[in-house]
């Protein structure tokens, strides 16, 4: 059996409660795993399966709002780990289990999975909830990569390309989530690349605008995009290589939210032509 002890709680009343019943929905399948006597297993495979996937959903939502509350700077981290687990009780619940044998199979493999991730989750995720320092509010949104009109300058064309840069950065934060080691390296290296030319000719566009109108703000911003094309330029690509999730997703939270700094703290004061 599987016991909840001391070193899982995070201090946290709800979520420590629905991590135990968690716990006791892993013991549930394990008890069916390691009984002797094997019989049909069938509905109650599927039960526990189905009670799984509902109360994870519930626990993550009740987990998430907190951490939004709080803004947690693991909330991104965690909804994508949460979004792994349900994936994969839903690849368990269309597993084929009209058969005993099946249906062992499918129980060992929910038990294995289910004790490695409630336990590593937990240690490493779970109990760090509310002991760091709080998101940026840009953070805390559901798909930080959406372009909203909170970014709107008034500039029709520096809006257009704001806007196709969210899109760039979008399509990295997708492929990032679902990255595959044998084919998405080079996505990523492809994206980069775009990413790069899209930043300077936005950039040129930008200041061009800036020097028809004798924008006072021009020199500082020309400092600011050539720091940003400076991080573009020195990105490690040996880095990338040999800890590519970990790298890309650090990187891709410092491009985000340099991107909605710059435009919310600074583009938004570029004047709009008469």
């Amino acid at each position: 059996m599987f016991e909840f002890t001391d070193d899982c709680l995070t201090g946290i009343a709800q979520i420590d409660e629905e991590h135990k019943y968690l716990f006791e929905l892993l013991n549930k399948a394990y008890i069916l795993a390691t009984t002797d006597y094997h019989s049909d297993y069938y509905q109650q495979l599927k039960e526990i399966i189905a009670e799984l996937d509902h109360y994870a959903e519930e626990h993550f939502a009740h987990e998430e709002a907190y951490m939004v509350q709080i803004r947690d700077p693991e909330l991104i981290l965690q909804r994508s780990q949460h979004a792994f687990f349900r994936e994969k009780v839903l690849a368990l619940d269309f597993a084929n289990i009209d058969d005993a044998k099946n249906q062992q199979r499918v129980l060992a493999d929910l038990v294995s999975f289910l004790a490695k991730w409630l336990y590593r989750h937990i240690l490493s995720s779970d109990i760090l909830i509310g002991k760091l320092p709080p998101l940026e509010e840009w953070m805390v949104k559901e798909n930080p990569c959406e372009f909203t009109e909170e970014y709107l300058t008034g500039i029709d064309l520096i809006d257009k390309e704001h806007e196709a840069l969210f899109d760039i950065v979008d399509r990295a934060d997708r492929l990032i989530k679902s990255f595959d080691a044998s084919s998405g390296y080079d996505q990523i290296i492809q994206i980069l690349d775009e990413l790069k030319a899209y930043t300077k000719e936005h950039f040129s566009d930008e200041e061009e605008y800036m020097e028809s109108i004798h924008y006072e703000g021009l020199d500082a911003q020309k400092r600011a995009h050539e720091a940003f094309i400076d991080k573009l330029e020195t990105i490690n690509l040996k880095e990338i290589e040999n800890n590519p999730e970990d790298y890309l997703q650090k990187l891709l939270e410092f491009l985000l939210g340099w991107l909605i700094n710059h435009i919310l703290y600074t583009d938004k004061k570029i004047p709009v032509k008469n």
